[in-house]
């Protein structure tokens, strides 16, 4: 399907007079938006125009799992900080709003006919998609590497049963045990992630008397997100036991050997009781299936709603969007939805619109008292979204101050879930 340029601004210019109208052609009560993916953007979307409009819309959320594992925070079930279970959140309080949920796998979005099919059902009609499919991790960039590479070398950088095994390969690392770690090119999900992993690992070796263990970090990149903050909570707390080293030094990944556990770099060869491989990544499949990515990989949208710059009928949210200034994390996917159900509910019943800001902070846990975060406001300039003021922790911080950026960082977590799952 094209889109050209002319008809897409004349699409974004018209709004709900010219894009609602099949609605009526399908005799339709209500407009219908349909939601693929159920995580902190397509979840929070779909409760957040339900409270705000209630009876105005059919809202449809496609989500093959029944319960929603989340990524955040994943990392302090590897520090022993929260429990496996409490990461998990069901999706009874989005019934409970009148949202439809269709517990299965979207295997097409066909754009021409505005209708997304699963395999019980071939055609779900809407008048806006939203579609939120997170991640697509790619296992070609990291040669050796695999989807079956990976029961045995954990990514988990899709909670769940890889969390569980990254978890129990931890547990499993003796005293004295080598921890490796590929940390990803950008742009990926959630920057400081893997450095608050490994933190988090450093923790619980050190916890349970294991500070003789060292997690060597083979990264992809020549500096990452908080940096410093890491580097200094890590000398202070884990003396020892980090290396990190750039591609610089390590010379680039030659390829894995799985059998052996073994990274083979140009300059090295590093193995590991633990071998944690976080590939590459590109918008997930949903989305690269219905044509919604550039030559990036990520889904253009436009600034000021997130809709697709693709398809004027559609809205691209969290992970999957190239969003400008903003990280690929759940803050910002949440932020998102808030700013396209303006865009929607301006769309399709008349509702005024407002000038769109978007929002970021992420924390990451150093140790169980030690918290550091970054952040910053955006707003649409210039084609794109862009920082318009921005925060970070900084080094020396007194303790009392990082002590409560972590509860700052649970209430979060709190409220964020509270906002996606209706609870």
């Amino acid at each position: 399907m094209t889109i050209h340029r002319r008809d897409l601004l004349k699409a974004l210019a018209t709004g709900a007079a010219t894009l609602a109208a099949p609605a009526v052609a399908r005799g339709q009560a209500r407009p219908r938006i349909v939601i693929v993916g159920g995580g902190a953007g397509g979840a929070t979307l779909a409760v957040t125009l339900a409270r705000a409009h209630p009876g105005a819309f059919d809202i449809v959320l496609i989500e093959q799992d029944e319960r929603y594992v989340t990524c955040f925070f994943s990392n302090l079930y590897l520090g022993g900080l929260a429990s496996f279970e409490s990461l998990g959140h069901g999706y009874g309080g989005l019934a409970g709003l009148g949202i439809e949920l269709v517990t299965e796998r979207a295997t097409s979005i066909d754009r021409d006919r505005r209708s997304v099919a699963t395999p019980s059902r071939p055609a779900i009609a809407y008048d806006r998609l939203v579609v939120a499919p997170g991640v697509e991790l790619d296992y070609a960039s990291v040669p050796g590497y695999s989807a079956e590479a990976a029961e045995l070398l954990p990514h988990a950088w899709k909670a769940g049963p890889q969390t569980r095994l990254l978890k129990a390969q931890l547990d499993a690392v003796e005293d004295g045990g080598t921890i490796v770690m590929l940390a990803p090119p950008n742009p990926f999900r959630c920057p400081p992630g893997p450095y608050e992993r490994i933190s988090m690992m450093a923790y619980a070796l050190q916890q349970s008397g294991r500070s003789k263990a060292r997690i060597v970090v083979l990264d992809a990149k020549e500096k990452f997100s908080k940096q410093a903050l890491f580097m200094e909570g890590w000398q202070r707390h884990y003396p020892g036991m980090v290396e990190w080293l750039p591609p610089s030094v390590h010379g680039g990944i030659d390829h894995i050997d799985v059998n052996t556990r073994t990274v083979v770099a140009d300059l090295d060869s590093f193995t590991g009781a633990l071998v944690n491989v976080i590939p590459a990544q590109k918008a997930g499949i949903t989305a690269q299936q219905a044509g919604l990515v550039d030559e990036s990989g990520w889904c253009p949208v436009d600034a000021a709603s997130m809709r697709s710059t693709l398809d004027a009928a559609v809205f691209v949210l969290g992970d999957a969007s190239k969003a400008g200034d903003m990280p690929k994390s759940a803050f910002a996917a949440s932020s998102q939805a808030k700013v396209a159900a303006t865009a929607i509910a301006a769309d399709l019943i008349g509702r005024p619109t407002i000038e769109p800001r978007y929002f970021n902070t992420c924390w990451s846990r150093i140790t169980a008292e030690d918290c550091v975060k970054v952040g910053a406001l955006y707003l649409p300039a210039e084609g794109k979204i862009t920082t318009t003021a921005d925060f970070v922790s900084q080094p020396g911080e007194p303790d009392a101050e990082r002590a409560a950026a972590a509860r700052e960082s649970e209430a979060w977590y709190g409220a964020i879930t509270a906002g996606m799952f209706a609870t």
